[in-house]
């Protein structure tokens, strides 16, 4: 019920968004395009694989100009890409890029869906992607969002070509293909008939970037000429770039506006002005050669007995008056029984839709207020909530309340109530009181319910495939009769609160256990069996709570005391539970889960608060476990300075192995003593994000010609250079011209759009790009393409779009000789078992002499990659550029990714 909600309130004022570009349309515009939706019956499903796949202002040219239902589906949440705004990575970043799309689907006016698939990372084909997703389950749940919203139109985002880049881009299309005929067929999926029904979509299109142009560098000849005519007269051409005098923006602004709100990705867009033309290929069904809707009715008249309901609604629309919306209601009343009659004897769910959206358009045209605000933010099972129910009528319209109850678990109250006559402006309020059931589940979201199934989330609830989040735990139901006619709003309770920056904020109401468990690290990595304190720390979610913690470890390690005692006096108190424990002598892998005793309730959960000013707060429930490892891990470098950049949890993992890690600011990047530290690290896209970094840039290269290490981990290419650019030192390295104070990375063109996966690029870097690897600077030979990275390397160093996405893919070592290879360490093949995600990203493809290639390796069927990690001796020290995916792998607890990350802390100490 609240996707129809989401969709009826077109303009829900976005408290929790205060950038200036998102901005909120309401009042005389909202009742005019809830009235223009209202009298509109298509629809159309937009088809892509990640969260910033979507065409925003394609969504907002629909749902905003042309006023039909709209939607977009992604495949997956972006979990696998990286994030800008903070440290969250994979589940936490799925649930972020939900809520931003979740916001951009508020400006642009469309609803959101999603499946099952969880986001590996970068695929450079289709059927890698495949491999990974298990094909019939994903387009099942394809078959099932596109019954479920039955649209006229697919629109789909790629070709399901390998033009598209990556897999998953491609399977989306591939999939969105299959399932256009698939959901139309009843032997096809037979179980989601419980639910929904066979629903044939009209036709299907693409609107895959560079569509618009055609292929500039030759002719086609032959069969192809003939394909590339075709495909040029099955094209419709759409302008986005629109202006809508009564929104006030055109299309693209809109568009604009809603990407910019994918802040974790860093994909802020311009509010493009003027004609901004758009095309969309028919790839199957009726073609359109002249209007995305040609042959469709998306009149009332589509449904049997329907015309009436359209003349009543279109004099409406044609006698509103902005001053006066209160007069429609005599018109949207005599509709309603009409619609009510079409929903009861043609089952159409369309015409159902329809009523809830006119109920919805009704409270607008009465500026009736209603909501239902939770006494706090939080609730445990067995405890007491109040809710605070409040129904404001701000115009001189006729609306009686007549019943309040709340839905959503069982044993909610109803409110006892005489119906009463609403004031014009003056607020009725009322409070309920109730007892949340012992047994009421905590409100993670429903996705991460469950262990997931390799790269396929466990959802065991068909009805709940697809949604974009949890429903509400508790929703308020107004019985109102408005104009003489009887309807039914519901609300979801909330906390409404106000922060003294944002003003007023909304978060969800959320269930969550009596404490939280809350484990520090993913994995526990010990390099010797000597014995280490663990601290736990357990805190009060709400009131006072106390019980027993104890840790559950396998066989072979060692944990003592075997329980400890915590008391907490109030809610967000905390205390820190602290156990001794011993890892087995040789090497060993497995799971320490930490369990505390509240009671009779067993708890073995942290609760997680992802908190960011653009969107509401969430909360997770996080399993308490962490893997542990027990490694041979040398060491030779203990005192380490890091750059942090968008954020990643090297640090904490480095602090595993007996490092003492200083996070360097400014100040001490610009006069601070660098000489005490062993090893310098610049984080994951330091030198994209951090100007102070690229200012300072000679401090660190002073301070490895003196002896120190310095280790760059990978940064994005910028730039217009081949393989996507790549900031570079002149021949010579550090005398070269410095441009300090550069701002922080601009968006990435259309070909590099994912926050980090270069996911419209070709792999490997541009066709053009010359010959991968060394570059001798006495050959007088430069690398010159512009870029903000000029500084990156103490030579010429080129950083481009290659990576290598499959985790297996075999590692060789091109300079055997290399003492990085093998001390303190011995370093062989097998240290790169067991990685997850990717081997690596962002590796140089062309770079001064000097440096020295230390690892190779090439996803199936491509050319070899020896720039992801190249080694250079620089004056009593060393510097060494890694794009291996030390970020995830370390985190993950991956013993040989502590083994070589530990050898190249140490390399100048052992050179």
């Amino acid at each position: 019920m609240m996707q129809w909600l989401r969709v009826v309130c077109l303009l829900v004022l976005v408290a929790f968004l205060p950038s200036v570009a998102q901005r909120n349309l309401s009042g005389e515009i909202q009742m005019r395009q809830a009235l223009e939706r209202l009298n509109t019956l298509g629809s159309v499903m937009m088809i892509g694989a990640h969260p910033d796949d979507d065409r925003e202002v394609v969504l907002a040219y629909l749902a905003r100009g042309r006023h039909v239902r709209t939607a977009y589906l992604s495949l997956n949440r972006g979990e696998g890409g990286q994030n800008l705004i903070g440290p969250e990575q994979g589940d936490e970043l799925g649930v972020i890029r939900t809520q931003e799309l979740l916001a951009s689907r508020r400006i642009d006016g469309g609803e959101q869906y999603f499946t099952r698939t969880i986001d590996f990372g970068f695929s450079k084909t289709a059927e890698e992607t495949l491999t990974k997703w298990p094909r019939e389950q994903v387009l099942g749940d394809v078959v099932y969002n596109i019954r479920r919203f039955r649209p006229d139109v697919i629109i789909l985002c790629f070709t399901g070509t390998p033009r598209d880049g990556h897999g998953h881009h491609q399977v989306s299309a591939i999939l969105g293909k299959e399932a256009f005929s698939a959901a139309a067929d009843p032997s096809r999926f037979p179980e989601q008939l419980a639910y929904v029904q066979p629903w044939q979509t009209k036709r299907i299109m693409q609107n895959p970037m560079g569509v618009q142009q055609a292929d500039q560098k030759g002719a086609p000849k032959g069969a192809a000429d003939a394909k590339q005519k075709a495909a040029e007269e099955d094209r419709l051409e759409i302008d986005t770039g629109a202006y809508s005098p009564e929104l006030g923006y055109s299309y693209s602004e809109i568009g604009g506006m809603s990407r910019s709100t994918n802040r974790s990705q860093g994909t802020g867009s311009a509010e493009r002005k003027g004609s901004q033309k758009t095309n969309l290929i028919t790839v199957g069904g009726d073609k359109a050669t002249k209007d995305l809707f040609e042959g469709i009715d998306i009149t009332w008249s589509r449904i049997r007995g329907g015309a009436p309901v359209g003349q009543i609604i279109q004099g409406a629309l044609n006698s509103f008056t902005p001053g006066h919306p209160e007069a429609l209601l005599p018109a949207l009343a005599q509709a309603r029984p009409l619609i009510a009659a079409l929903a009861q004897s043609t089952k159409d769910p369309m015409a159902e839709q329809k009523l809830h959206e006119l109920d919805e358009t009704m409270a607008l045209a009465s500026g009736l207020w209603l909501e239902a605000q939770a006494g706090s933010a939080t609730v445990t099972p067995g405890s007491n909530l109040r809710v605070s129910v409040q129904a404001v009528m701000r115009l001189p319209a006729q609306v009686t309340l007549t019943g309040v109850k709340l839905t959503g678990m069982p044993g909610t109250p109803a409110l006892d109530l005489a119906p009463v006559v609403l004031m014009n402006n003056t607020p009725g309020q009322y409070q309920m009181n109730f007892k949340i059931p012992e047994d009421q589940p905590y409100s993670q979201p429903y996705w991460l319910q469950e262990p997931n199934d390799g790269a396929l989330y466990v959802v065991r609830d068909q009805r709940k495939i697809g949604l974009p989040e949890n429903p509400p735990v508790l929703e308020a139901q107004f019985s109102l009769k408005i104009a003489g006619v009887d309807l039914t709003l519901t609300r979801p309770v909330e906390y409404r609160y106000t922060d003294q920056v944002f003003g007023e904020l909304v978060r969800p109401l959320a269930v969550v256990p009596p404490v939280a468990v809350n484990l520090e690290e993913h994995a526990l990595v010990f390099a010797d069996n000597k014995l280490r304190r663990i601290e736990v720390p357990v805190r009060s979610n709400i009131g006072k709570n106390s019980g027993d913690m104890r840790l559950e470890v396998p066989q072979g390690w060692k944990v003592e005391p075997a329980m400890r005692h915590f008391e907490l006096g109030a809610g967000g108190e905390q205390a820190i539970m602290a156990f001794d424990l011993t890892p087995p002598a040789t090497n060993a892998r497995g799971i320490l889960r930490a369990v505390a005793r509240v009671g009779d309730r067993d708890i073995s959960s942290g609760t997680e608060a992802i908190q960011y000013p653009h969107i509401p707060t969430q909360l997770l429930f996080p399993r308490a476990e962490a893997t542990l490892v027990r490694a041979d891990i040398k060491n030779l470098s203990k005192n380490i300075g890091y750059v942090m950049g968008a954020g990643d949890e090297v640090p904490g993992s480095l602090r595993q192995v007996g490092c003492d890690v200083t996070m360097l600011a400014s100040e001490d990047l610009a006069r601070g003593d660098l000489s005490r530290f062993d090893a310098i690290i610049t984080g994951v896209r330091a030198w994209n994000t951090r100007s102070d970094l690229r200012a300072n840039y000679q401090r660190l290269f002073e301070y490895a010609n003196n002896g120190g290490t310095v280790i760059v981990e990978y940064s994005r290419p910028e730039g217009g250079g081949p393989g996507g650019g790549g900031g570079l030192a002149a021949a010579g390295g550090v005398a070269a011209t410095a441009a300090p104070g550069n701002p922080p990375a601009a968006p990435a063109a259309p070909g590099g759009r994912g926050g980090g996966r270069g996911r419209g690029g070709a792999a490997g870097g541009a066709t053009n790009a010359p010959p991968r690897g060394p570059i001798d600077a006495a050959s007088g030979i430069a690398i010159t393409d512009p870029g903000t990275l000029e500084h990156i390397g103490p030579y010429p160093l080129h950083i481009a779009n290659e990576r290598v996405t499959v985790e297996e893919a075999p590692v060789t070592f091109p300079n055997p000789q290399l003492r990085i290879l093998h001390a303190p360490n011995e370093i062989t093949k097998a240290d790169f078992d067991g990685w997850i995600q990717e081997r690596g990203l962002y590796f140089a493809d062309r770079w001064d002499s000097r440096y020295q290639s230390v690892l190779e390796s090439h996803d199936p069927g491509e050319d070899p990659l020896p720039g992801g990690m190249l080694y250079v001796k620089y004056g009593k020290g060393v510097y060494i550029y890694s794009a291996y995916d030390w970020f995830r792998e370390l985190p993950s607890g991956v013993p040989g990714a502590y083994r070589i990350f530990a050898n190249m802390m140490s390399a100048a100490k052992v050179q």
